[in-house]
């Protein structure tokens, strides 16, 4: 039997904390081309993207 739907949320949640935390890593080091690019897989990743993009000033 799978696990209950509690768990899997609790999975996506750690999975999507540990991949934002790469892409904030990344975004500091990169080039403005680079930074639209973790911008669009932040917004893909995330509902709420644009309140990090905003933080990580990867949109001017």
């Amino acid at each position: 039997m799978s696990g209950s739907e509690r768990r899997r949320e609790l999975r996506r949640r750690r999975h999507r904390r540990k991949q934002v935390g790469k892409l904030t890593v990344k975004a500091g080091k990169a080039s403005p081309a680079e930074k639209l690019e973790i911008a669009r897989k932040l917004r893909r990743l995330t509902p709420g993207a644009d309140v990090l993009i905003e933080r990580l000033s990867l949109v001017s």
